[in-house]
């Protein structure tokens, strides 16, 4: 017996159609990508040993991690969001506070419908790089920026704005 809708084709999702949204800083469509890399979650394994078995040690679930999300886009002369994001996490003045914010990375189709998202919590700049500049070469000048978080969770659909 076949699952889902008889007739239906679902069809992969092509790589190219993605955007950023980060609450308080980037709205939906505004911020486009060449790559994010980062989209994983993954569950420490901790072993523990039971006395007296000796052939084996069970598989016990630990804390989960999340590695940094990493964007990477063409270098934008205006508006400077994200370097200025990055650079108030830097900031000496005891005056200007630091906020951790929520986002998220949304699929959309070739008819640019959002199809998914993840989200991410808590996220912070903890680096950006600048393009590599040359002379002698015809690409693009590309920064990324790399986002420390606190989680990372998958909404198949539409999904609303970050609460």
């Amino acid at each position: 017996m076949s699952q889902g809708n008889p007739g239906k084709r679902y069809d992969p999702l092509t790589a190219f159609c993605f955007s950023l949204e980060i609450k308080g800083l980037i709205e939906e469509k505004e911020a486009f990508f060449k790559s994010i890399s980062g989209l994983k979650s993954e569950s420490e394994v901790v072993p523990y040993r039971e006395g007296g078995a000796n052939t084996y040690a069970h598989q016990l679930v630990g804390p989960a991690k999340w590695p940094n999300i990493v964007l990477k886009r063409g270098f934008i002369a205006s508006p400077f969001k994200l370097i200025s994001w990055r650079q108030e996490w830097m900031s000496d003045d005891p005056g200007v506070k630091l906020t951790r914010r929520q986002g998220k990375i949304i699929q959309y189709d070739s008819q640019m419908n959002q199809v998914c998202a993840w989200r991410f919590l808590d996220g912070w700049p903890c680096k950006w790089e600048g393009p590599d500049y040359d002379a002698s070469k015809t690409e693009l000048a590309v920064e990324t920026i790399e986002i420390a978080h606190s989680g990372l969770f998958f909404f198949p659909g539409l999904t609303s704005e970050l609460e």
